[in-house]
């Protein structure tokens, strides 16, 4: 019988979380997204919280959201779980789907206005593996 190679400690704590077709536009939801990147889960929430911006709302119920879901998978494997520990690894915004809608304008014409949606997604890990992911494993 063949041992895996990976031992109960190098398993990496990898949680994600995907809010999809939310009502925002996907480069104000970038600018974001871009806030949060790389920082402690905590840290993070406490930025967006106080972001002035109205995108920062969906962004840190999708956080909160994959804290959750790391939360879950902890207790399902039976392991520690302090959010403290957990860093975002990966943030990005999608472009969704575009609703077209027309606004009369002069002489009877139409112009068309454009609602557009996004897909946040969010991925957290523990800090100590995430921070060996960057530097080319450990040295």
């Amino acid at each position: 019988m063949a041992t895996p190679n990976v031992t109960q400690e190098e398993q990496v704590m990898e949680a994600r979380a995907v809010a999809r077709h939310v009502r925002v536009t996907p480069m104000k939801a970038r600018r974001i997204v871009n806030l949060i990147r790389g920082k402690s889960a905590v840290e993070a929430i406490t930025a967006l919280q106080f972001a002035p911006q109205s995108a920062s709302d969906p962004v840190r119920k999708v956080l909160q959201s994959a804290i959750a879901n790391a939360r879950f998978a902890a207790d399902e494997n039976a392991t520690a779980f302090d959010e403290r520990d957990l860093v975002v690894a990966e943030a990005f915004v999608d472009e969704g789907p575009t609703m077209k809608r027309f606004r009369p304008r002069a002489q009877g014409r139409a112009s068309r206005i454009n609602k557009r949606t996004s897909h946040i997604t969010v991925i957290v890990k523990s800090a100590e593996k995430a921070t060996e992911k960057k530097n080319g494993g450990t040295r």
